[in-house]
């Protein structure tokens, strides 16, 4: 069975090892001054929402405590597993210094490629919806061990569409597509989604992988399960 290097083994230890840098070597760029917008727009919202968490001071606060709550408030979404997008968008940003530094390469399993050019031969339509952004999602798909897999991909949808978790997302990517919801088979390996996307109409399909949370029985025959893409019989 093949060994799957994954974000929780390299893209999130890289964003951890490497923030601090970060920000101090870009700390007067314009990307990273709205990135950390952002960031203290989502820290404002959660607290109206009851959330204690870190909030983020003004620009003109003194430069180090700005930093600090920064780098605080991010580790401390990232150790809760938190998907907001200004998270995801300064997440996206170090990505790409680290893709294009050669640093850092996409690790996708050894049955995607095949899988991507036989749907695309059969004039199939893949998109991509991931809690990534749809730059980090790029930067991933461009730049795998196996090569650029962007021809595959006919388009991104992250969670500016709307959250993972909530049936209207993938009814308005139907839209956006130019599909009826039951056109589309939506592969995930998180059971929620799949409910999600059953609701707005949508095929669904759990994938699962080797160190994936484990599938209780009630879950995989509501929805099926396939261990690999060439599992996967596209009508």
């Amino acid at each position: 069975m093949a060994t799957m290097i994954t974000m929780a083994d390299v893209l999130f230890p890289y964003i951890r090892q490497n923030l601090i840098r970060y920000v101090k070597d870009h700390w007067k760029n314009a990307e990273l001054i709205k990135d950390i917008d952002s960031l203290r727009m989502q820290a404002v919202e959660d607290l109206k929402n009851g959330l204690n968490v870190v909030q983020i001071p003004d620009i003109d606060e003194e430069e180090d405590r700005l930093q600090e709550a920064i780098i605080t408030n991010v580790f401390d979404q990232m150790d809760a597993d938190r998907k907001t997008t200004a998270l995801k968008q300064l997440q996206g940003h170090i990505w790409r210094e680290a893709y294009h530094s050669g640093k850092i390469e996409g690790h996708v399993y050894e049955d995607v490629m095949p899988a991507l050019k036989s749907w695309k031969t059969a004039g199939k339509h893949v998109y991509i919806y991931s809690s990534g952004s749809v730059e980090a999602q790029k930067l991933l798909f461009g730049a795998t061990t196996y090569g650029n897999l962007l021809q595959f991909i006919d388009g991104h949808f992250d969670t500016n569409i709307g959250p993972k978790k909530e049936s209207t997302s993938y009814t308005k990517i139907a839209n956006e597509c130019g599909y009826q919801a039951h056109q589309i088979l939506f592969l995930t390996d998180i059971p929620e989604e799949s409910q999600a996307a059953k609701n707005a109409g949508m095929k669904t399909t759990l994938v699962s992988r080797e160190g994936n949370k484990s599938l209780c029985e009630e879950v995989v025959k509501e929805f099926g399960e396939v261990k690999s893409f060439d599992q996967i019989s596209l009508l």
